[in-house]
């Protein structure tokens, strides 16, 4: 039934392509996982860092490929999330689009419908989570919303593979709804204008036209391309005539419209009966968005996160993995078999040496980083199917709008905790590149991962509860300090907080396993060679003797700028390879008694603003570009070590006792 090939095929093939739209937490990737069998292939969409999910079908002896599109809220692009699946409509018409919905929002749901709809698309209205609508006293009347959009429509419970037959069976008759929004006479009028100057295309000449009007910004790459630079000047003319005409703002008048008529639609054939499901998680709902209830729960939240993956998963797991199964079996064995079998000591050390693609690239990627960042994707699928995650962010817009920044940002500092690699690679749920840079620079400066902070509160522990509020402070002013200076001098504009609100529920177990195994798919793909590239170097540095150099060449700034001995040089140069590395190795001096109390929480400030670790590093040239990455360092690395200079001149000039 599946047939899967690799990425390069499915993206050159001459299939059949059906594209999977939706809202973001609606079940999309799991009914994708259903319909392809598993996940083929995951690459970014040309020219951006979002990445698409590419599978295999077979219909009816034809073969065809589905792609899974990113979430969106709207074909007019907010995001680069959004823009991309737009422009999988626009680019490349599938021959079919499946709109998967939540079934508890339907008015939200038509209002895509009715954009894919004017694109003039053949679709099929997947009412997915009917189980959840039903529990809340939602009954969707599908043979009248079939009858009004003129559209196949089917209801599915995902997990279950409910509906899932059904869905099968309605790929084989899609059609083009006949649903039309009559705008204003006004904004017709120059609908027409517009039409009559764009050429056929992908999809239809009156969406174009509407997303001309809306004033899509996004859309001027494609208009450069397929029309002259006199036509688009007599569209934008057009455009600016048509808003002269509008009593009101042209954009807010064309979704008004559309909005209208999806709640029309929806009061149509919607029917509310008593809720099956209990009143508790409507009250959670709106008790976590509450400016006071709200407060100890996203407390609760974020402790319970941090318990999960920086505990248990940083903590137990690692601990297993790293010490039992790695150091107790799998390096020793290693170890034997390459020396065994490996006559060249040069590529023993490769393997199994101080810096070995085995024993360190290996051990980090797999024993390390994998239990934090896997219990972490589990973590983030729970939250993300339960709803909350929009609820994180609106209770923490506030302190993010300090910073220039939005609420959302929240979630990729939230994952720095556990580890800063995988933060810069969900900052990509911020809607500008803007957003993008400031938050992955917060990240690479002030955000400690979970293996370094565990200890960095151990060392100090054995100093004082001053002293770590001392630390916390530091690190905090210097995050808010440099976040509000980066949205000053980022060029780009702010992003306004826009975030559709979905109903608290239970989350589902099989949206989380399949969630939760794409994404460590990925991980192992993407994240794990970039492991094995950075030891590698490391270990070329060491056989050339370029580390005692790096070492002489800092001992200057170590010593007499931040007055540290100059043995912490190496700890700082380990921190580069693996950020607990540099951060164990201070803490052994302290145990040794090499270091004062003061030196301590100097060293323990500098370490945590200290640039980030190799694979962090890598992570950031692979999202923002080499330019950007070497940027970032060139201000992080000098920022450590004047803030941790500032610390020691002052807690010494004020004889600051710890």
């Amino acid at each position: 039934m599946h047939e899967h090939t690799t990425e390069n095929r499915l993206a050159g093939s001459n299939y059949e392509r059906i594209a999977l739209i939706g809202n973001p937490n609606v079940g999309k990737s799991v009914i994708f996982g259903l319909l392809t069998g598993k996940y083929v292939a995951v690459s970014n969409y040309p020219g951006t860092t979002v990445e698409v999910s590419y599978g295999n079908i077979a219909l009816d002896g034809k073969k065809c490929v589905v792609v899974d599109t990113p979430g969106v809220n709207s074909l007019i692009p907010m995001s680069e999330d959004e823009r991309v699946t737009r422009d999988i409509l626009l680019k490349e018409r599938p021959s079919l689009v499946i709109q998967v919905a939540d079934s508890k929002n339907l008015k939200r749901t038509l209002l895509l419908t009715l954009q894919i709809a004017e694109m003039g698309l053949p679709m099929i209205l997947d009412l997915n989570m009917e189980d959840e609508a039903r529990d809340r006293g939602i009954m969707i009347n599908v043979p009248a919303l079939k009858e009004i959009l003129h559209a196949a429509v089917v209801t599915t419970v995902a997990p279950q593979r409910k509906g899932l037959k059904e869905l099968r069976t309605s790929l084989f008759s899609p059609s083009v709804p006949r649903v039309n929004i009559r705008y204003s006479p006004v904004i017709e009028e120059y609908i027409g204008k517009i039409s009559s100057l764009l050429p056929e295309g992908n999809i239809s000449t009156r969406s174009l036209a509407l997303m001309v009007l809306y004033g899509d910004e996004s859309l001027k790459e494609w208009l450069a391309a397929n029309l002259s630079p006199e036509t688009i000047k007599t569209i934008e003319l057009l455009r600016d005539e048509c808003q002269v005409g509008m009593k009101g703002d042209l954009s807010s008048a064309i979704n008004q419209a559309r909005l209208d008529l999806a709640g029309l639609i929806a009061d149509r054939v919607i029917k509310h009966t008593p809720p099956e499901g209990g009143r508790f998680f409507p009250f959670l709902g709106k008790a976590s968005m509450h400016p006071l209830w709200g407060i100890p729960i996203l407390l609760v939240v974020l402790f319970g996160l941090y318990e999960f993956v920086g505990v248990f998963g940083a903590g137990f797991l690692v601990n297993f993995f790293e010490k039992t199964i790695f150091g107790g079996y799998i390096n020793p064995m290693a170890t034997k078999v390459v020396r065994l079998l490996v006559p060249v000591e040069f590529f023993r050390e490769m393997l199994v040496g101080q810096y070995g693609l085995v024993t360190v690239a290996l051990t980090y990627a797999i024993a390390i980083i994998l239990p934090i960042t896997a219990t972490f994707f589990i973590a983030f699928a729970v939250l993300e199917d339960s709803g909350y995650l929009p609820r994180l962010a609106i209770m923490s817009n506030r302190v993010f709008n300090l910073m220039g920044l939005n609420g959302k940002a929240v979630l990729p500092m939230v994952l720095g905790l556990g580890c800063g690699t995988m933060a810069v690679m969900t900052s990509r749920i911020l809607e500008s590149r803007r957003d993008r840079v400031i938050i992955t620079f917060l990240i690479a400066l002030a955000i400690p991962c979970s293996a370094q902070l565990g200890v960095i509160l151990g060392m100090l522990s054995a100093l004082s509860f001053g002293a770590t509020i001392i630390w916390a402070a530091c690190i905090l002013v210097v995050l808010f300090t440099s976040g509000y200076l980066a949205s000053k001098v980022v060029k780009g504009e702010r992003t306004d907080f826009f975030l559709e609100i979905p109903p608290i529920r239970r989350p589902a177990i099989m949206n989380i396993l399949i969630k939760t195994a794409g994404r460590v798919e990925w991980y192992l793909k993407e994240a794990v060679p970039l492991f094995v590239l950075g030891t590698f170097i490391l270990f070329l540095l060491y056989k050339l003797n370029l580390l005692g150099l790096l070492e002489k060449a800092a001992s200057p700034v170590v010593v007499n700028l931040v007055g540290l001995p100059e043995k912490t040089t190496e700890s700082f140069i380990l921190g580069f390879l693996r950020r607990d590395y540099g951060a164990a190795g201070l803490f052994t001096m302290a145990q040794k008694g090499l270091l004062t109390h003061v030196q301590s929480l100097v060293s323990l400030v500098t370490i945590t603003l200290f640039i980030p670790c190799l694979a962090n590093f890598f992570m950031i040239i692979k999202e923002m570009g080499l330019k950007i990455a070497l940027a970032m360092v060139a201000i992080v690395f000098p920022l450590a070590f004047l803030a941790g200079g500032l610390l020691n001149w002052i807690l010494l000039t004020l004889h600051v006792s710890l």
